[in-house]
């Protein structure tokens, strides 16, 4: 998420236009959307098993030999 760059939301027409209402609406959910998963994948990882199994897989690459 830190590569991410934030984006403004757009000006609003002076005039009501359901298109740019729309896909200004689709984006917004998109990144709730995404939000979610990044908050869901953080608490998988910091509970218990999720963290047990992370410090396997971390043990595992250790004896993995780079070339």
């Amino acid at each position: 998420m830190a590569g991410k760059i934030p984006l403004s939301l757009p000006v609003p027409d002076a005039q009501y236009n359901a298109f740019n209402e729309s896909v200004t609406r689709r984006a917004l959910e998109i990144e709730i959307q995404n939000l979610r998963s990044e908050i869901t994948r953080a608490k998988i990882q910091s509970d218990s098993v999720g963290s047990l199994a992370m410090r396997k897989f971390q043990f595992l690459l250790m004896g993995a030999v780079n070339g």
